[in-house]
């Protein structure tokens, strides 16, 4: 079993940055892959970042490439995304999640345990 709990959103403007985190418990956190999504009102929760166990690959959507930063420290067992030159459009929920199996997944029926979300707000 894993609880993961994220922290880190807010309210920043347009070109502004910010950095989540998602703590996790349990002794198996470093065999999980991890993954970061959003979620906006009235749209479906969609795929942002994702790291394999070890932090060797990664994986972004194309919304996002270039702009924000998935990395993770299995000693500490906590996940992070660095956001940076946020957009009004980046404004959602934010949901980290773990699954069990070593491949990163792209849609979140693929994913075991999820936070209870943060929220992010860009302004324009």
């Amino acid at each position: 079993q894993v609880q993961l709990v994220e922290s880190g959103g807010g309210l920043v403007q347009a070109g502004g940055s910010l950095r989540l985190s998602c703590a996790a418990s349990g002794r198996t956190f470093s065999t999980y892959t991890m993954a970061w999504f959003r979620q906006a009102p009235g749209k479906e929760r969609e795929f942002v970042a994702g790291i394999s166990w070890s932090g060797g690959s990664t994986y972004y959507a194309d919304s996002v490439k270039g702009r924000f930063t998935i990395s993770r420290d299995n000693a500490k067992n906590t996940v992070y995304l660095q956001m940076n030159s946020l957009k009004p459009e980046d404004t959602a929920v934010y949901y980290c999640a773990a699954r069990r199996l070593t491949v990163v997944a792209g849609t979140p029926t693929q994913y075991d345990y999820w936070g209870q979300g943060t929220q992010v707000t860009v302004s324009s």
